[in-house]
């Protein structure tokens, strides 16, 4: 048995109620109705007319600020529409254009600074991507994430919590990830501290091309080595490990657990790697900045009903269109979503966390004082193990270090949460350098 040394004594988190399932007004209905008005812009390709009411990419934005205008009129206020916008070109944009995204911000009573981002893509194409002008009804690519990103907004503005929840509906995806990229520097210009990044991209189908059906599963990508790697880093983890280690991978790994204590109805497939072979999404530029970011995608994709013309071939229909999606399979990855948020939104920001141990037949736990933390949790497992285990080493202590006894390092990877005021905890850092979350940036000063 170990022995166990603590700068404090332990304490025993409160135990609440259950509260009510913050998904339980996810409406299937409502979901089906936004795809149909999404669909009914024709096109919302990024180069597509930017002026027009009913047609293109600047109808379906207008639509989704005043989407977001009618959810916050519902809850007195509580969100502070934006659409932040550049002029962006590229490989896929040969003439520069007005980019704009859709974002709605639910402030946090308590920590408004600490922020989840919740988003999906509202742009669609066809088969040449260059073409704006062929009708790309985008359902499932993305009108799936678009209309999942309204309903977390419509459920959870109805709640209050510590922390900021951003619902965001971006641009530019099909085009080079430019509406993701804009969003991630306007993270960074307001100074948010980013805990989480829940990309929504294709999570409305569930069979795929070659006939394959799951509507059982959904998958989560994540990254292993981090896109911010600097040298230093890289060297740090080169000696200490943590390849599996990095904040988008604990908050996976946390994700799959949540998804398991409800009815398993949907049961979360952890995909290790940033996104699909030879494939990207609006997540990416969030994980170069160093923010915790996640992809949630159906568990199989059809590949004839995405990036193609409308057309019929060799008795195969090809095309983006409402009724090739699988809208109870929509909603259940919507109640994911939400559950996660919820979470995510009352529990701290995980701590800084280290663990020295070299050379000595003990370990040291040191970690970072975190606002909103009662309390803090320390985990344990092999290197060889993929996810923490059920029940951690220390439960709730209230000093911010420990010692284990008789525990030699280099075997094993530690971690640290933080538990709230309800007792609900955070996902876990890893006590590697490459496992800490990346500090708050320097908010932008307007004066200059």
């Amino acid at each position: 048995m170990k022995k166990l040394a603590f700068a404090a004594a332990l304490i025993a988190a409160p135990i609440s109620a259950q509260s009510s399932d913050p998904a339980a007004g996810v409406s299937e209905a409502r979901l089906r109705a936004d795809i149909d008005t999404l669909v009914g812009f024709g096109t919302r390709h990024t180069l597509s007319e930017q002026d027009n009411p009913k047609r293109g990419i600047g109808a379906a934005v207008d639509w989704g600020l005043a989407e977001f205008s009618r959810i916050s009129a519902q809850c007195r206020g509580c969100l502070e529409i934006v659409a932040p916008e550049r002029m962006v070109s590229g490989a896929r944009i040969p003439t520069p254009v007005r980019l704009r995204n859709a974002v709605a911000i639910q402030r946090g009573a308590e920590r408004p600074n600490e922020v989840v981002i919740v988003q999906g893509h509202i742009d669609s194409r066809v088969s040449d991507p260059l073409d704006w002008q062929k009708d790309a009804p985008g359902a499932n690519d993305d009108g799936s994430g678009t209309v999942l990103v309204l309903e977390a907004a419509r459920n959870l503005s109805q709640r209050s919590y510590p922390v900021t929840i951003v619902y965001a509906l971006l641009s530019g995806e099909e085009q080079g990830l430019f509406g993701g990229r804009l969003m991630a520097d306007y993270a960074a210009e307001q100074g948010w501290q980013v805990k989480a990044v829940l990309n929504n991209d294709i999570v409305g189908g569930s069979c795929g091309s070659d006939g394959w059906c799951d509507d059982a599963h959904v998958r989560l990508f994540s990254e292993g080595p981090r896109a911010d790697l600097t040298d230093e880093l890289r060297a740090a983890q080169r000696r200490e490990g943590g390849e599996n280690d990095t904040p988008s991978r604990n908050l996976s790994r946390y994700i799959d657990q949540l998804a398991d204590q409800y009815d398993g109805s949907l049961d979360v497939r952890q995909i290790w790697r940033a996104d699909r072979m030879g494939r990207g999404g609006d997540q990416l530029p969030f994980l170069e900045k160093g923010y915790p970011a996640v992809r949630i995608t159906v568990a199989v994709e059809n590949y004839n009903w995405q990036h193609q013309d409308l057309r019929i071939e060799d008795d195969i229909e090809y095309g983006d269109t409402p009724d090739k999606m699988d809208f109870p399979y929509l909603a259940r990855v919507t109640q994911l979503n939400i559950r996660a948020l919820d979470a995510l939104a009352r529990t701290p920001v995980p701590p800084v966390a280290k663990a020295e141990a070299a050379v000595q037949t003990f370990t040291d736990i040191k970690w970072a004082e975190v606002p909103g933390a009662i309390g803090y949790t320390v985990w344990q497992r092999r290197t060889d193990e993929p996810y923490w285990p059920a029940e951690p080493v220390i439960a709730n202590v209230v000093a911010t270090s420990a010692r284990l006894e008789g525990v030699r390092g280099d075997d094993w990877i530690f971690g640290v949460s933080a538990t709230a005021v309800d007792g609900k905890r955070s996902p876990v850092s890893s006590a590697v350098p490459a496992g800490q979350f990346a500090p708050a940036a320097p908010k932008k000063d307007d004066s200059e």
